[in-house]
């Protein structure tokens, strides 16, 4: 992969690391950043981490851009892939799925959507293949997912399927974006889920909605109360699919402050993972599910 480096105005440079997404790609841009940061380049005020790019952010005035460019590559190659094992933690983040909330929101938009007959489940596994829409479900939330970015609006993180790339879900977004799309609804769009930590437009396909909240500016909710964003690059999401009661006894817990959401800290080795993928989610599911 030969990064591809672009200036953007007088304050940003954006390295293109690959033009298809990987976890290749994600764990080098991470590489990159983290070694921006362990720098502490003078001028640098902000670092974004991508799907598989990132961003700088730095002062003119404190680093001529040539200079910040000459510096991005020389930590290119000192960082490589360094970072192949990655100390970070797994979620468990329960999912009702085809809820009636983001039902009655995609109902009021079928003439943005590539199948007005169906729903937004429907069509999406149909169009991979799955004979049923429990079948997709198990499909969704059978492998482990990768927050790759964590961005667009505040809090949202995009997340890549941990498995092999034929089994890979692959969903459209809308042919329009909605208006509308309720807070905390899973979407999907492209080769992403998605959780949309806060009500507003969205083109993504709606398939559930977690009671956890993900983004809380005021830092009421208990497991936020740190930091108001849940989630960061490097993070591991497992899908727990739940129904009506279990959804709305979380929401009472959530409100109650008793909502603990199920975090286990973990190692991934991203050469263990190529070499054994359904394997080391097996024994990442046995680190989130012990004790």
């Amino acid at each position: 992969m030969t990064a591809r480096y672009t200036f953007g105005g007088d304050e940003h440079i954006f390295v293109e690391v690959d033009e298809e997404m990987s976890l290749e790609a994600f764990f080098k841009s991470l590489s990159i950043t983290n070694a921006v940061k362990q720098a502490d380049i003078k001028g640098v005020t902000e670092i974004c981490p991508a799907n598989a790019s990132f961003q700088i952010k730095f002062d003119p005035d404190r680093i001529h851009p040539d200079d910040m460019m000459a510096e991005l590559k020389r930590l290119e190659e000192s960082a490589g892939l360094a970072e192949r094992v990655l100390n970070t933690r797994i979620v468990e983040i329960p999912v009702y799925y085809q809820d009636p909330w983001t039902h009655e929101t995609l109902m009021r938009f079928r003439e943005r959507h590539q199948d007005p007959d169906a729903t937004d489940i429907e069509y999406a596994a149909r169009i991979n293949g799955y004979g049923t829409v429990d079948d997709f479900i198990t499909a969704h939330s059978g492998a482990p997912w990768f927050v790759s970015m964590v961005g667009f609006v505040a809090g949202l993180p995009f997340l890549y399927q941990m498995v092999d790339r034929p089994r890979q879900i692959q969903v459209p977004k809308y042919l329009r974006p909605r208006t509308d799309t309720p807070r905390l609804t899973v979407g999907y769009g492209g080769s992403f889920s998605c959780i949309y930590s806060v009500r507003g437009a969205g083109g993504y396909q709606m398939f559930g909605i977690t009671p956890m909240p993900i983004y809380d500016p005021h830092q009421t909710v208990s497991h936020l109360k740190d930091f108001m964003v849940f989630f960061k690059p490097g993070d591991i999401v497992k899908w727990k699919p739940i129904d009506r009661d279990a959804y709305d006894q979380a929401v009472e817990d959530v409100d109650a402050g008793r909502f603990a959401p199920v975090i286990r800290d973990v190692v991934f080795s991203l050469d263990e993972f190529n070499a054994d993928i359904d394997g080391t989610n097996a024994r990442l599911q046995e680190v989130l599910h012990a004790g």
